[in-house]
């Protein structure tokens, strides 16, 4: 067995799209990273396929976004058809100050681009090496790691971060509750090739249900368009097996895990493509003739979600964390932005800018979200999204994730400004029609923040000796503790030639819809944190006293820290 000192600062513990996530977001931020999973290949599984705006646009400031956009397709809505009738027909229409709408990308498709992504930073996947154990202590923790030909190494890293997925090691070792329960059904999965006559609007998903005469819901399909003519990943419930199959036709029949824990994909034999054109056949609203399976499986919901996010040096994020139905694809997202939340904390702790107490703020600000996406997604599985009781646009936001926010968690500056404008703990929203004196097209404030993996000022005056001593008094009060970008924003009627006498970067509100947004009171100060969070809103002559509360913030030890 080798032994292997400190030579990485954080082992990540699968590489799925959460994984990858994480080893991309601390690359990002130039910590060295050992990312590590069990399976020898990337599985070729449309698991996850529901891309949200919230993840593209984290995805756009890693400056990855083009290459999803050029194999993603975009979805645009749902119809649902009840007993051979059309009932519900939904279309996934934003506001239009939202930069991105809805996307489909099959999972092996999200990781091979993470996984260049990674491999550019210089990460590169260590396949076929499982995590056998692991022990840590007030200073770090030692793992044991498996290789494929059996060869194993003991490494020691201050850091360690699950995103094994829902049967997670992490976790188990960890002694984490994982409370919840689970759907009886069972669920088989294909992703094949549709030739139909469906009058289906470009870029729909179909959901096809049957209702009992009490209205309960006992057969259900559901298909959602994926790249490629014709393309479906189609889930539906496993019909009752007739007495005669054998074993090798009964889907539903599926050894259950060692943990008892039957979430996610079942091995075994999957369905045929008969058995779906079976289920085709008999909820669709027309004709369809399917081909061309690219893989099949059974599948099993579960809906739980972990005691806490972490203890001690070791934490967990995505399926590890939380699962729960797939309905409106949240999952993967969720853990995505588990691990964004994560890395940059980590980022700050391991560089020795932050306390180590910041990590607490990871499990305050993550877990109420995973609850809230568990308890949602249940909901929605059971009684359908059109029975949602809030407003459609409320619906739709909160379905992308933009509606994520942290006003009530440890690093939330105090609000300042009009009650309605976003605060503290907000999702920074992004707007467009920024200028400068050479650029003759507008920009986004997501082009304005893109490849700033650090916290970034935004401050916005009229006054240029103001808004240049704010810039200063910023700079000074981050000093070389806080990674800080500082922009300098003026409103539409400036005059842009004073652009450069400001010592930062400097853009025009030249459309007013920074203004009409963010309802800046004046002069007024904005920090964005690493992930697109608002950290502080403050008027401009406070720009040291808001910059230094950011830095005790991060610094001082929370109330129940996770971190020894």
């Amino acid at each position: 067995m080798a032994h292997t000192g400190t030579t990485t600062d954080v082992l990540i513990v699968g590489a799925g799209p959460v994984g990858l996530s994480a080893a991309a977001e601390l690359r990002r931020h130039g910590v060295r990273c050992r990312l590590v999973d069990r399976l020898p290949a990337r599985l070729p599984y449309a698991k996850a396929v529901g891309i949200q705006p919230r993840t593209l646009e984290l995805w756009d400031r890693m400056g990855l976004i083009r290459a999803v956009l050029e194999a993603a397709v975009p979805m645009r809505g749902q119809l649902t058809y009840v007993n051979g009738a059309e009932a519900a027909r939904i279309a996934l229409e934003l506001p239009p100050d939202v930069p991105y709408g809805f996307a489909a990308l099959p999972q092996y498709e999200t990781e091979r681009l993470l996984e260049e992504y990674v491999a550019g930073l210089g990460t590169h996947i260590e396949r076929g090496t499982e995590l056998v154990s692991f022990v840590q202590d007030a200073h770090g923790v030692t793992a044991l790691l498996r290789g494929a030909s059996g060869f194993t190494e003991e490494l020691r890293v201050p850091y360690l971060i699950g995103c094994d997925g829902a049967h997670s090691v992490v976790r188990k070792t960890l002694g984490l509750s994982y409370e919840g329960d689970a759907f009886p059904e069972a669920y088989m999965l294909g992703d094949v090739v549709a030739e139909s006559d469906w009058d289906l609007p470009q870029g729909y998903a179909l959901r096809c249900e049957h209702r009992a005469a009490d209205g309960s819901l006992d057969d259900v399909l559901v298909c959602i368009p994926l790249p490629g003519a014709g393309r479906y990943r189609m889930s539906m419930k496993v019909p009752p097996e007739p007495a005669e199959a054998d074993d090798a036709a009964q889907p539903s029949r599926t050894t259950a895990p060692p943990d008892g824990l039957a979430h996610g994909l079942q091995g075994g034999h999957g369905p045929e493509l008969s058995r779906l054109q079976d289920v085709v056949d008999r909820l669709a609203p027309g004709p369809a003739r399917l081909s061309e399976l690219r893989w099949s499986s059974v599948f099993r919901i579960s809906h739980r979600i972990v005691g806490r996010y972490g203890e001690g040096r070791v934490f967990v994020a995505g399926d590890a964390a939380h699962i729960h139905p797939p309905t409106g694809a949240q999952g993967m997202n969720t853990g995505i932005q588990d691990a964004a939340n994560l890395a940059w904390k980590l980022a700050l702790v391991v560089k020795g800018v932050a306390g180590p107490a910041l990590l607490g703020s990871y499990d305050a600000e993550r877990r109420p979200v995973g609850e809230e996406v568990v308890g949602r997604t249940v909901r929605h599985a059971t009684r359908g999204i059109e029975n949602d009781r809030d407003d459609l646009t409320t619906v739709l936001l909160r379905e992308a994730q933009l509606l994520v926010g942290y006003r009530d968690g440890p690093l939330a500056g105090a609000p300042y400004g009009p009650v309605d404008a976003p605060q503290p703990g907000d999702l920074a929203p992004d707007c467009g029609g920024l200028s400068t004196p050479i650029a003759v097209h507008p920009l986004r404030l997501l082009d304005v923040l893109r490849d700033r993996p650090g916290h970034a000022a935004v401050l916005y005056g009229a006054d240029v000796t103001g808004l240049a001593r704010a810039v200063a008094a910023a700079r000074a009060a981050a000093g070389e503790r806080l990674p800080l970008d500082v922009v300098a924003l003026l409103p539409r009627e400036a005059d842009p030639d004073t652009a450069p006498a400001l010592g930062a970067p400097a853009y025009r509100d030249a459309a007013g819809e920074f203004a009409r947004i963010y309802l800046p009171d004046g002069a007024t100060g904005f920090v964005v944190r690493p992930d697109g969070q608002l950290a502080a809103r403050f008027p401009l002559g406070a720009t040291t006293a808001a910059l230094t509360d950011c830095l005790t913030a991060l610094s001082v030890p929370l109330r129940d820290p996770v971190v020894a």
